[in-house]
């Protein structure tokens, strides 16, 4: 993966999402994206921070938010050891921005459909697991997303063909945004997805000798 983080190697504590195939994926997206000086960007569950310091490198005005310690420890040093000015709260999905709006929203969040536990994911689980179908914290983002966008605001989310891409392209449009899949890649199963797939098959999320995952980015756009 190329662009992001280039200047330093970034600090992942333990049990913060390391920047994988989605986070470039989604920094290719992002390059692509006009975003004057100024622009105030929003990077939803930033992990290390990788999305937030390429946003910051265009000059933009950039909050990080993260439900975890250690990735607000994390995020925030590696923006001080890149000198640049991100802003990294912690808290629950939006809710540590509430009432404020922005021209970009960046997510990359936990999308893996994981077997019912019981209780919600701990520790590095977090980064990945997301219910059943995948879409515990895809459905909230596409509720309140178009809340958190100016007229002209811009999301950009990466996530699983595995967690449904028509169904987050559908409820953004039903809130009346423009919204499309832009960008598409195939990558080998990690560890957690080889772990799952027997699973995912009887599911029917996988068809037999399946081994490969397509990532996709989701566009929206909300109308002027």
């Amino acid at each position: 993966m190329s662009g992001y983080l280039a200047d330093v190697n970034p600090l992942v504590l333990p049990g913060v999402y390391a920047p994988q195939e989605d986070t470039g994926l989604l920094a290719g997206a992002l390059s692509e994206e006009p975003l004057p000086p100024g622009s105030e960007v929003l990077d939803v569950g930033t992990g290390s921070g990788a999305l937030a310091l390429e946003a910051a490198r265009r000059g933009t005005r950039v909050t990080a938010v993260d439900v975890s310690w250690r990735a607000v420890y994390a995020a925030r040093w590696n923006a001080r050891r890149a000198g640049l000015p991100v802003r990294v709260l912690r808290g629950n999905l939006f809710e540590p921005v509430r009432g404020r709006t922005f021209d970009l929203v960046l997510a990359n969040p936990p999308y893996v459909p994981a077997p019912h536990s019981g209780r919600a994911p701990r520790g590095r689980a977090r980064a990945w697991d997301a219910g059943g179908d995948g879409r515990l914290v895809l459905d909230r983002i596409c509720r309140e997303v178009p809340g958190l966008l100016q007229p002209g605001g811009v999301l950009l989310l990466v996530h699983s063909a595995l967690s449904d891409p028509n169904r987050t392209v559908g409820q953004l449009r039903a809130a009346d945004m423009k919204a499309s899949v832009t960008r598409r890649r195939r990558i080998p199963f990690g560890p957690v997805l080889r772990s799952r797939q027997e699973w995912l098959r009887r599911r029917g999320l996988l068809s037999g000798g399946e081994n490969n995952e397509e990532l996709v980015v989701i566009r929206a756009e909300l109308p002027r």
